[in-house]
């Protein structure tokens, strides 16, 4: 039987570089996502093809939940499906936008982010969203093929519970403390909390 074949959006690594490459956090959404989600440059691509494929940079909403400076956080374990991040620590909910999400109401982009949040956790509370900033890591083998768009979802209250059996060892913490062990995160969480810690001194 033919398991059909995930295709996820995507735009050229250099559209990117043409609107400014960096490494790390860039908090200049605006001049990016102009750009990165316009259908003009982005497309969908088969997902297996690009997580090999550094011509292209995959587009992932990356969420951050925060309830009175404390962020949610949690560790990858076995299950989870990207094998370059087992084990790690992370802040960030998120995932690819695909195909599936483009028969929906409002734009693929946000329909993927709220298909992924809904597929990893339960948010049993209010809660305000903010666009952020966008990651770029081409240091590592994951980042080379993946470009981070930040969202800040500040809550009215801690209520976050895994979905996922991949997402164990759940709780809050502020940024500062986190950032004491800050080589236990993947490389966007290590990236996002030195963004958190820096606006919140």
């Amino acid at each position: 039987m033919n398991i059909p074949v995930e295709h996820v959006l995507v735009i050229p690594t250099p559209v990117f570089h043409q609107v400014g490459h960096f490494q790390g956090f860039c908090p200049d959404i605006d001049r990016y996502l102009s750009v990165i989600l316009n259908p003009e440059h982005a497309s969908y691509r088969p997902r297996n093809e690009m997580e090999q494929d550094p011509t292209y940079k995959q587009l992932i909403p990356y969420c951050v939940f925060r309830c009175e400076g404390k962020v949610f956080y949690y560790q990858r374990g076995t299950a989870q499906g990207e094998t370059r991040l087992h084990a790690k620590r992370s802040i960030g909910v998120g995932g690819h936008v695909s195909t599936l999400d483009r028969d929906r109401e409002s734009s693929p982009y946000l329909e993927g982010m709220r298909r992924e949040i809904e597929e990893e956790v339960d948010l049993e509370t209010g809660w305000v969203e903010s666009c952020v900033g966008l990651i770029n890591d081409d240091e590592t083998e994951v980042g080379k093929v993946h470009l981070g768009i930040v969202h800040v979802f500040d809550l009215d209250n801690p209520k976050v519970q895994p979905r996922e059996k991949s997402m164990i060892n759940p709780g809050f913490a502020s940024p500062s403390d986190l950032a004491h062990e800050i080589d236990q995160f993947e490389s966007w969480s290590q990236i996002c909390l030195r963004y958190l810690v820096d606006i919140s001194d």
